[in-house]
């Protein structure tokens, strides 16, 4: 199994238009965060439209959709579902009708007081039309906006009431609001071209469409963007303790993207680097597993002199919907996601870089692949520590009763996946892995250990 990654999100002001078609695009460099549904919606002539549904950004959107999406304003979201399960109503961005006007959410994490809010909200009245967490905050932004002056107001008055992780964009007939929870969970970052301001979970999406990295929103910070002009509210910044999820550069960012001034393909070279250091063995070839755990393959065998090479191919035309359940399905799955090339790994002994083992059974799958194409030896290394515990913050990491670290030792690990060696990065060494970034981070799911309370 591997881990599915949380939601992606990319928002857009331009004068000029044709902003669902630049969101089409950001959306495009976000598939990775989100396979299950996406979704775009636009302002034009302060009347809000949209579009969404389950599948890839390239199967939902044709362009006489976009051409009926144009506007001066966009938000748009790649969901994958990790609270409130894959139906077609939990696509983002989430929309309201209400007395004030029209409002447009997405957002990327999770709340750990979902249900407390539900609850509140269900004796005030609400009627919900989804399962998501992300309704409630689009509630309670429209009803705080009943009693306050702006939309701003209401975002601000809103948030004191949620726990846990949200990075949103807002929007308006008029503004577009990004923002981060305190705790900096989720990235979301501002950039510019030209007159337009654009924000995206990842500077990858910036760079996708032609825009300037110009800076992370802030945990805690409020960004308001009105007619062009770009206003900061930091009164939640004050007691704001920046807690990065750091498997974003473990996995979940895409290697060309830069999260707290930290490049996310040199953080898994470094902990290539670090795991050939602290678990080096005699091998003749390194491989990394597509697609994550190729750069720490690459740091890996620069730091113990073992080449580098291909040793598995990746189908890129399958998405995470080909994939049933059933164990022989999921079996069958892998057989058909990656191939190995027995020219590189027949008669060669193996050094297989992952970026995490969950359950074990992916694990396992890929060396019997490499055994059956002629791997004498395979010497697995994680570029994660070990599992231990959930994830309450947006990550679809399993309960602990689903987690091999949680059942087996390392040593009892090795021999369910049937590798020759196996090493994780330890705890230590995660901490080293992004030493340009600017920001702490949020290590719970190795540690059990959480930033804030998930009770």
């Amino acid at each position: 199994m591997s881990i599915h990654e949380e939601c992606g999100l990319f928002g857009i002001y331009d004068p000029k238009g044709d902003c669902a078609r630049t969101a089409y695009y950001g959306l495009y460099a976000l598939q990775h965060r989100g396979q299950e549904a996406c979704g775009i919606a636009a302002i034009n002539n302060r009347e809000l439209s949209y579009h969404k549904d389950v599948g890839l950004v390239g199967e939902v959107f044709e362009p006489d959709t976009l051409d009926k999406l144009n506007g001066t304003m966009a938000v748009g979201h790649v969901r994958y579902a990790t609270t409130g399960g894959g139906r077609r109503e939990n696509a983002q961005p989430l929309t309201l009708n209400y007395v004030k006007g029209t409002l447009a959410v997405a957002h990327n994490g999770n709340l750990v007081n979902t249900k407390q809010l539900r609850t509140a909200f269900e004796y005030r009245g609400a009627i919900f039309q989804t399962t998501t967490d992300s309704e409630l905050i689009a509630y309670a932004i429209a009803q705080e906006r009943l009693r306050c002056a702006s939309v701003e107001e209401a975002v601000c008055q809103a948030v004191k009431g949620l726990r846990g992780a949200y990075s949103l964009l807002v929007m308006s007939p008029q503004k577009l609001i990004a923002l981060r929870d305190p705790w900096g969970f989720r990235p979301l970052c501002m950039g510019r071209r030209g007159d337009a301001v654009l924000f995206a979970s990842e500077s990858c999406a910036l760079n996708a469409v032609g825009a300037e990295f110009v800076r992370e929103v802030e945990p805690g910070e409020i960004v308001v963007v009105e007619g062009g002009q770009v206003t900061s509210i930091r009164e939640n910044c004050e007691n704001a303790a920046s807690h990065l999820c750091i498997f974003e550069y473990i996995y979940f960012a895409r290697p060309d993207s830069v999260l707290c001034g930290q490049s996310v393909h040199q953080a898994r070279r470094n902990a290539g680097r670090l795991l050939a250091q602290a678990c080096p063995v005699e091998a003749d070839v390194v491989i990394g597993v597509p697609d994550s755990g190729l750069d720490a393959a690459m740091g890996y065998a620069e730091e113990s002199g073992i080449p580098y090479g291909v040793g598995l191919v990746k189908n890129r035309y399958i998405g995470r919907t080909f994939i049933t359940p059933g164990q022989q399905s999921r079996e069958q799955a892998v057989r058909i996601k990656l191939g190995p090339l027995k020219s590189c790994v027949e008669g060669r002994r193996v050094v297989m870089i992952d970026d995490s083992i969950v359950r074990g059974t992916t694990s396992r799958q890929i060396v019997t692949l490499l055994r059956e194409a002629g791997a004498t030896e395979i010497h697995m290394r994680s570029s994660a520590p070990p599992f231990i515990a959930p994830c309450h913050f947006g990550t679809d990491i399993p309960d602990r009763e689903n987690l091999i670290a949680c059942r087996y030792s390392v040593e009892e690990i090795r021999q369910l996946i049937g590798a020759d060696s196996l090493g994780f990065l330890s705890l230590e060494d995660l901490h080293r892995i992004a030493p340009d970034a600017a920001c702490g981070f949020c290590d719970g799911c190795f540690t059990g250990t959480y930033p804030l309370s998930c009770s």
